[in-house]
């Protein structure tokens, strides 16, 4: 058996090509790295944290609160709880 105008299969080529040239372009698309960005303000809490402008009373409260806590004996203000909690529980019952 003879075949013919073999030239007629170079003619798929061009649409291969095409093709996969597409798919190239879908993988460099696909292939892109993710990117993070921050805020101004978290950039801000950041530097302060590294330079260590902390508060001095704060970062005080803060030791003794952790060491009454390991102590056992810090103790929560059950009027304070209540007070805090008490619109939560007004705006939930109304739903």
């Amino acid at each position: 058996m003879k075949i013919n105008e073999t030239g007629r299969i170079n003619a798929i080529n061009p649409y291969q090509r095409s093709a996969e040239s597409q798919r190239q372009e879908q993988m460099k698309k696909s292939t892109r790295k993710d990117e993070v960005s921050f805020s101004d303000e978290a950039i801000q809490l950041l530097q302060a944290q590294k330079s260590g402008k902390v508060d001095a009373a704060r970062a005080e409260l803060i030791a003794s609160l952790k060491q009454q806590v390991s102590a056992g004996t810090y103790e929560v203000d059950a009027a304070k709880l209540a007070e805090k909690l008490a619109p939560y529980f007004k705006q939930s019952s109304e739903n």
